[in-house]
């Protein structure tokens, strides 16, 4: 199957989270992602997290593999006067040039479209900040866990007697790397008719415009959405958590129609007469006595029987710890799970790309490994095999 950005070069100087996770959908989706990586520093940061049993070798781990499948490796030190040849070569080759660093490290280092557009006029410099390229924290370092912090989500997270809370994963993270991924696409599909740019994607911004509904109702109205007991929606009910006779369910009945269709299959067709429950409004306003009687109704049967009675006609999901997660049957049945061959390991289990063209998982390669393309890309395609030996020895490569 010949995958939609087959042909496209992607030169990323990335770490980490962000960066890696958006380039990533980009290579998965048929892109070549080069990775620019300082050997100096032992390359991308993944490469040595994690504990030992998670690392594979000096230049790998599983933390590694998780974010950089399909994904190609040089060395170059960009900081070095003598990687410029090296730097504009690959330029002139490729269509995009990624990153995700510091806002003010790209200009000081090149990578911006001002420095690079004599080089290549339709290169698209795609930049991954903290805070953005263009106002008084530019150049201040920052992590999802930070943007979480400072855009509410914390307060928006746990039950409400507890201390702020993050998000179970590094979901700002994530989101910020689709986003620019999408950015990114989006440049290239405009470039024939407007030619290179930049495009500017932050954790900040993101993390921001990921408040959508609570932000607007609190710009508009002055509503100070807060956390609800029981990962409780904050204006639908029952939207949460009930205890199952052997632990916890979810229900999601957003709607007065599955509202009662979760009263006929439990049998307790009496509250929708209860005028404490009568419609939405009313079971907001009474959601604590609402979950004390629902509570009992759960507790009479077990999380797998109340699945089984209620899937196919009431949202509903079993709360699963992580095992349970990935070792899930319908996880295998919609095969979202790949056996790699690894050089190190054998066999590596990784997770697919969600996205499927024409009905088609999109399979995976492990990410190579640091500076394993030098001589193919620098030297077989870009002419500076002579001069190989000579840059590994200044440490320019």
């Amino acid at each position: 199957m010949r995958l939609p950005l087959e042909g496209i070069r992607v030169l990323a100087v990335e770490q980490f989270g962000a960066g890696p996770y958006g380039s990533m959908y980009l290579a998965d989706l048929g892109a070549e992602v080069i990775k620019i990586e300082n050997r100096r520093f032992g390359g991308d940061a993944a490469r040595q997290t994690g504990a030992a049993t998670h690392r594979y070798g000096d230049d790998d781990s599983a933390y590694y593999q998780a974010f950089n499948l399909n994904k190609k490796s040089v060395t170059l030190d960009l900081k070095n006067p003598e990687s410029q040849p090296l730097l504009h070569a690959l330029v002139a080759s490729a269509d995009v040039v990624w990153n995700n660093l510091r806002g003010n490290q790209p200009a000081r280092l090149g990578l911006d479209y001002a420095s690079l557009k004599a080089v290549n006029p339709q290169i698209i410099c795609s930049h991954i900040s903290a805070y953005g390229r263009d106002n008084d924290r530019t150049d201040w370092p920052g992590y999802d866990y930070l943007m979480q912090a400072e855009c509410g989500y914390l307060h928006l997270t746990g039950e409400p007697e507890s201390p702020p809370a993050r998000f179970g994963l590094s979901i700002v993270d994530f989101m910020t790397g689709i986003v620019a991924g999408l950015a990114t696409v989006a440049a290239l599909l405009g470039r024939e008719r407007d030619g290179g740019c930049d495009v500017d994607t932050s954790l900040f911004d993101v993390a921001l415009h990921q408040l959508t509904y609570p932000g607007t109702w609190y710009m508009n109205h002055g509503t100070r959405t807060g956390r609800a007991p029981r990962s409780a929606h904050p204006s639908n009910t029952p939207v949460q958590l009930y205890q199952t006779a052997d632990g916890w369910i979810f229900i999601m009945a957003m709607t007065q129609k599955f509202w009662e269709l979760l009263l006929e299959t439990a049998g307790r067709e009496d509250l929708g007469e209860d005028p404490r429950f009568a419609n939405m409004a009313d079971r907001t306003a009474h959601r604590d006595e609402l979950t004390d009687v629902l509570d009992e109704v759960f507790q009479q049967d077990t999380t797998d029987n109340w699945i089984g009675r209620l899937q196919r006609r009431v949202p509903v999901a079993p709360v699963y710890d992580l095992p349970q997660a990935l070792d899930n049957p319908f996880v295998e049945q919609i095969d979202m799970i790949q056996h790699m061959p690894h050089p190190h390991v054998g066999k590596l289990k990784v997770l697919r790309s969600p996205v499927k063209l024409a009905g088609r998982r999109l399979d995976g390669t492990p990410g190579h490994g640091l500076g394993a393309d030098n001589e193919a890309i620098f030297g077989a395609e870009l002419g500076f095999s002579a001069q190989l030996d000579e840059l590994r020895d200044k440490g320019v490569i």
